[in-house]
């Protein structure tokens, strides 16, 4: 069984037979929804928790370990987060399904390090939570590069990538970046800044692109800089996108999914043409 989902790449049902979700969530009517539409598309079988005692134990009867949680913010007996303060104390990797969003709430939400949060306002709800799902569980086959010459930049970076549960490796220079790709022939992302002392971002890129074209390597530049003609000049570079920092959390995501997903599109182009 394949699940096409709405990025258009398609996810065999095998990718997932150790995955342990849990479902925390006391509405019948999500839970009916969810965990059937989980089980048709993965063939997972969802444990579903309707309050926050059931949410314990069963975290405490089993010794395999939570893959993903599925968390409603409030829950009998945790009726002011308790329950997701709970799993993320636990390192759970957790993705929020609340019918509930304010700004104020988005931005406690994502201080907590979750995976990402669905909301259900509307009727694809259950379609993008399980999207978010295969997206987390599959995100392993993607090895990114983070170039910085800043150590907290690094840091921050790899830490986010890692939180969506990539594989990452780090360059602290173009020419420790350069050494990595030619050690790693698996990178299929590098999130270069553009600002660095040996080598920048424009004169690496266009260093990659004499050798690793973009079906091979996806690039994404950024920079603190307020020069609005850098994307411009970036993407001439070889660049395949570029954000300005201070970046939003979703945004970042998104556009890493969206490079990725152009990246496997092409690589399944390629693998039909060669088959033909």
């Amino acid at each position: 069984m394949a699940f096409l989902g709405i990025s258009g790449m398609q996810y065999s049902a095998s990718m997932f037979a150790d995955a342990r979700i849990v479902l925390a969530e006391d509405s019948n009517v999500f839970t009916s929804m969810v965990s059937k539409r989980l089980k048709e598309l993965f063939n997972i079988d969802v444990e579903i928790c309707r309050d926050f005692e059931e949410l314990q134990l069963c975290y405490d009867k089993s010794s395999q370990p939570i893959t993903l949680a599925v968390s409603n913010i409030n829950l009998p007996g945790a009726e002011n987060g308790e329950a997701l303060e709970y799993l993320v104390d636990l390192s759970i990797p957790t993705i929020v399904f609340t019918g509930t969003f304010q700004e104020g709430m988005r931005d406690k939400l994502m201080a907590k390090d979750i995976v990402d949060y669905i909301l259900k306002d509307n009727v694809f709800a259950v379609d993008m939570l399980a999207e978010a799902i295969c997206r987390f569980l599959t995100n392993h086959r993607h090895h990114v590069l983070i170039v910085d010459d800043s150590p907290t930049a690094r840091a921050l970076l790899s830490s986010r990538l890692k939180r969506y549960n990539f594989r990452v490796s780090t360059a602290e220079n173009g020419a420790k970046a350069l050494e990595t790709l030619k050690a790693n022939r698996d990178i299929g992302l590098m999130v270069t800044d553009y600002n660095m002392p040996d080598i920048d971002g424009f004169e690496l890129t266009r260093r990659i692109r004499a050798s690793i074209g973009s079906h091979e390597l996806r690039i994404i530049g950024v920079s603190s800089s307020s020069n609005r003609l850098l994307s411009a000049r970036f993407l001439k570079a070889g660049g395949n996108d570029f954000m300005l920092r201070p970046f939003i959390d979703e945004e970042f995501y998104c556009r890493i999914n969206q490079n990725l997903d152009t990246l496997l599109q092409i690589q399944q182009m390629h693998k039909q043409r060669a088959v033909a």
